[in-house]
């Protein structure tokens, strides 16, 4: 089946994007609820989703027997056509790619998956340009049906200069100021979306994920390096330079060990995965041993793996004290390959967190949520379908 060419979304108004973004979020959704938690007049939400109707893009669902909003009184959901476009995301790790295609809703549609050899910049690009077109061929041929492709949403670790698509430091990769979206662009003509990876992720868990009804929140990954990501005042912050939410380097490490950032005491200095593995190969005089193996000593009771697990804990629960000092969430969502082994170091974790949580800040509900790499890939896609509402670029209409 040939994928359908783009096609902007009609939305001529900040109003008519409100309300799209509010069907899309929290719907199925009447018209009345709609005005209510927008503070549009019931006329003009009728007149936003008039053309998203005659698009296609928006849909009337039909009203059962809890479409009523009063005794007597039948209302028509609206729901998003998820099939009214798709989405290519891919997370790019140091050792992999994984891509995923989705439809407007951030539904998975195809999952992809493939190796890298090399961190080299142009390998990486060629790679990815296979992949993306690998996920483009399985829109055209999958049996699902597949809207017209709006954009690609590509989600790297580090400092990601997300208007212009650069990736200026990525410790993990290896990269600096790497224009992944010129290089990416150069092969595949679809427009190209670049973004931090846990922003990205963040985007997700606020558009379609545990956030949507939050009016603050916090997503912290836990892995190979410590990540966050904030949604606070009906937005996630970007930062004035593209960076914010860097927990895993507030120095509140010891100072002698050096990050892969290069610079001293960085919390993922103790609390990544290779810190803690690091860590109790050196304490337990077992240099061959790979993580798993270090879990289980620690699950075994070993001293030394222990110490290790609790001094990360220590770490991460003072860094998610002083960012929840500052900027207040109602909830922390702890993610990230990492929380296999959250049990490890939880209650050291909660323990150091209420010690240096101010006052009512100490009430931030720390809760696990666990995700795969598919899903940092949905991030990405994520992000994609954002910007294509809102009619940002590179997506604009």
């Amino acid at each position: 089946m040939p994928l359908r060419p783009h096609r902007p979304l009609p939305l001529a108004t900040p109003a008519g994007i409100e309300v799209l973004t509010k069907i899309l979020t929290q719907g199925p959704i009447p018209r009345v609820e709609i005005a209510r938690r927008t503070g549009l007049s019931q006329a003009a939400v009728t007149k936003a989703v008039a053309p998203l109707i005659e698009t296609g893009f928006v849909t009337d669902a039909p009203a059962g027997d809890d479409g009523q909003l009063g005794i007597g009184r039948p209302v028509s959901p609206l729901t998003v056509v998820a099939s009214s476009a798709s989405v290519i995301g891919v997370k790019v790790t140091p050792t992999s790619l994984i891509g995923v295609t989705t439809d407007l809703t951030a539904g998975i549609l195809n999952v992809r998956h493939d190796a890298l050899d090399s961190t080299d910049p142009e390998a990486v690009i060629d790679r990815l340009a296979d992949h993306v077109k690998a996920l483009i061929s399985a829109l055209k041929t999958g049996t699902a049906m597949a809207g017209p492709l709006v954009g690609i949403g590509i989600a790297v670790s580090g400092d990601v200069d997300a208007t212009h698509g650069v990736v200026r430091d990525s410790p993990l990769m290896g990269w600096r100021g790497v224009p992944v979206a010129e290089l990416l662009g150069k092969r595949v003509r679809v427009p190209i979306l670049v973004s931090n990876d846990v922003r990205a992720l963040t985007v997700a868990e606020h558009w379609f994920g545990a956030g949507v009804n939050a009016d603050s929140f916090a997503v912290v990954t836990i892995g190979s390096g410590i990540g966050c990501g904030l949604y606070i005042n009906g937005e996630v912050v970007s930062g004035a330079y593209g960076v914010s939410g860097e927990l895993g380097h507030l120095p509140l490490a010891p100072g002698e060990l050096v990050c892969t950032c290069g610079r001293r005491g960085c919390v993922e200095t103790v609390a990544s995965s290779d810190a803690i593995l690091a860590r109790t190969r050196e304490q337990t005089g077992r240099p061959g041993l790979d993580l798993a193996g270090a879990v289980e000593l620690a699950h075994d009771g070993n001293l030394q793996a222990r110490e290790a697990f609790d001094r990360a804990g220590e770490v991460i629960g003072a860094a998610l004290a002083a960012m929840v000092n500052l900027v207040g969430p109602e909830l922390v969502m702890i993610a990230g390959e990492g929380v296999a082994e959250y049990d490890l170091y939880e209650e050291r974790m909660r323990r150091a967190f209420a010690e240096h949580a101010f006052g009512a800040a100490g009430d931030c509900r720390l809760t696990l949520r666990s995700h795969t790499f598919d899903d940092w890939a949905r991030g990405a896609a994520a992000t994609v379908i954002r910007s294509y509402v809102r009619g940002e670029p590179p997506l604009q209409r």
